[in-house]
């Protein structure tokens, strides 16, 4: 089967049930993939390195009932491009901008996973009254990275070698319980494989990687932090290995963020106690 055909294949599959349309947009020159639904005040989903806005699978059906759920794949990632725009800081910006522009009618939250933190945070510092909250999900940029040795070492054989075995063994650092998690998805549990498989050996691969060098394990510099003024909410797992909870504990502590520390979650508290986060993100989100 052809590499596209595969993964919009079982794209489909995970995406099947969830009340959202998918529509391609050129944004800042960027073909890029954006899940849509619901009514409401706006809030935009920003996904982890890697990944897809599929992974907002566990968070969506929720929030899409009372809020419009603008969630995309980030350039390079999923069904996304990457155009001519440099994947650096300056260009996610760019591109954040025009995704704001092209789809919501009033300032929105943002909700940054991981490396979509990192790139939320920096457009919160950079471009003061364009957002009404930000919420940062276990996010790089707020520390250096520095995950744990048996972390890094099952990311890095993951990305150079990407099979069933790798991704799992990878798994197995970023869930905090994979076989739980594995037991919940049941038969969708393969098509969540493939799909991530399918992503770590695809040409944009490189791409991808390449921004989370550029974008998100750079700190971002305290000052630049200090620039966001809008309401900020921190949801963090308690198992963390690669971002651990003491940088949220000390983000709170230095800038007066709210955190919510979510038990038995680790780098992915969305999908490993999707209750509990949806309980301390609705904390963060506007009434409609």
């Amino acid at each position: 089967m052809h590499t596209q055909s595969f993964l919009q294949t079982h794209r489909e599959r995970l995406l099947a049930g969830l009340p959202v349309s998918e529509r391609q947009l050129d944004v800042a020159g960027v073909p890029t993939a954006v899940l849509e639904g619901g009514d409401g005040p706006p809030v935009v989903l920003l996904h982890g390195p890697g990944e897809s806005a599929v992974n907002w699978r566990w968070t969506v059906p929720d929030v899409a009932t009372t809020h419009r759920v603008v969630a995309p794949d980030l350039p390079a990632h999923g069904s996304s491009g990457t155009g001519d725009m440099p994947l650096d800081a300056d260009g996610m910006l760019t591109w954040l901008d025009g995704l704001l522009d092209r789809t919501c009618a009033e300032p929105p939250v943002v909700v940054g996973h991981v490396l979509g933190g990192a790139i939320a945070a920096r457009h919160a510092a950079h471009r003061p009254g364009r957002l009404r909250g930000l919420v940062l999900v276990d996010s790089l940029g707020l520390a250096r990275f520095r995950p744990s040795i048996r972390f890094a070492v099952r990311l890095l054989r993951f990305a150079s070698r990407p099979s069933e075995r790798t991704f799992e063994r990878f798994m197995d650092q970023c869930a905090h319980d994979r076989m739980r998690l594995q037991q919940e998805m049941g038969d969708e549990w393969t098509a969540f494989v493939a799909y991530n498989l399918g992503l770590a050996r695809s040409e944009q691969a490189k791409a991808a990687g390449q921004l989370l060098r550029r974008v998100g394990t750079p700190r971002i510099p305290p000052d630049e932090l200090d620039r966001i003024a809008v309401p900020t909410t921190l949801i963090w797992g308690r198992h963390d290995r690669a971002l651990r909870l003491r940088i949220a504990e000390r983000a709170r502590d230095q800038y007066g963020w709210a955190l919510h520390v979510i038990d038995d979650a680790a780098d992915d508290p969305a999908r490993d106690r999707p209750d509990a986060f949806l309980r301390a993100l609705r904390t963060a989100l506007p009434d409609t």
